[in-house]
């Protein structure tokens, strides 16, 4: 599906007065500058998935370090094993940035959805007021009364020899009577203290500019950069007795007792081995 700029709206652009457009002419204000990480920032009405669509740009090597492309709505995204994301238009924040750490050896891109997360709590924490809990590998939550949420989602594929794209999704003024699943939030229903969504993409921007400067100056060492305790810290999974539903129809239970240095989940099983979950679905089976 081609991408709609912002100001083409076949419904218009104020259609939803609780919801408007975001201004693109104050994001690029806030966020493109000399010497900075973000080079070009696109908003677009509609499309099907601003991570399909950057990393088909990324792909045909045109692209440099620091795209964000965000779109009001987005018919066709994704999240991990293809799973599909819906919310009514202009209801969050749906961006993907191009990454292209050359600083970084390989082996260690794989931190680059836990240090997005890490960005998009920090971000949101002091943007919205909301405490933001990171549950691995790429979930976002928030509590809602007093029931732990998934709020939004953080999908990295590879784009080229040399690229990542990150995509992040966030429900920021969701209702209860929108929620795709029971179990979903929004930073709305969390009690966010602002739910503008300029201010909040500006904020989770210049936090992942942080974060991701500060990575790629170690050269992607989690522990040299302070990534892997951060992470830690805000990590719900942490604590608590899991299922990691791992590929093959496997499945494992256990205290999820830290992450390692690779990212990986390190699990103690019952039969007293550590044994770290590098992929799978994780599900929380007691509260920390």
């Amino acid at each position: 599906m081609t991408p709609r700029d912002a100001s083409d709206s076949p419904r218009g652009r104020w259609s939803d007065l609780d919801r408007p457009p975001l201004n693109v002419t104050t994001l690029r204000r806030g966020l493109v500058r000399e010497g900075g990480l973000w080079r070009q920032v696109d908003v677009v009405q509609r499309t099907g998935s601003t991570n399909s669509d950057l990393v088909a740009r990324a792909a045909e090597g045109k692209q440099a370090e620091g795209v964000v492309l965000v779109a009001e709505e987005q018919t066709a995204a994704r999240g991990r094993l293809d799973r599909q994301w819906t919310a009514p238009p202009r209801s969050g924040l749906f961006f993907s940035v191009l990454l292209r750490p050359a600083e970084v050896p390989v082996h260690r891109w794989g931190w680059l959805p836990l240090l997005t997360g890490v960005a998009v709590a920090t971000g949101l924490s002091r943007a919205a007021g909301v405490d933001t809990g990171l549950k691995w590998p790429n979930d976002l939550l928030v509590t809602v009364g007093d029931e732990e949420r998934k709020a939004g989602g953080i999908l990295a594929e590879r784009a080229g020899d040399d690229g990542v794209v990150v995509g992040v999704g966030i429900n920021v003024t969701l209702r209860a009577d929108e929620l795709p699943v029971e179990r979903a939030g929004s930073l709305a229903l969390a009690g966010a203290v602002s739910t503008d969504r300029d201010p909040l993409l500006r904020g989770v921007l210049r936090s992942l500019e942080e974060w991701y400067g500060r990575w790629r100056a170690a050269g992607g060492d989690p522990a040299a950069s302070g990534l892997q305790e951060t992470y830690a810290a805000g990590c719900s999974t942490l604590g608590r007795v899991v299922r990691a539903e791992l590929p093959g129809d496997r499945s494992l239970v256990g205290e999820a007792v830290a992450v390692d240095g690779d990212g990986r989940l390190v699990l103690a099983t019952a039969a007293g081995v550590q044994e770290p979950v590098g992929a799978g679905d994780i599900v929380h089976l007691r509260p920390a």
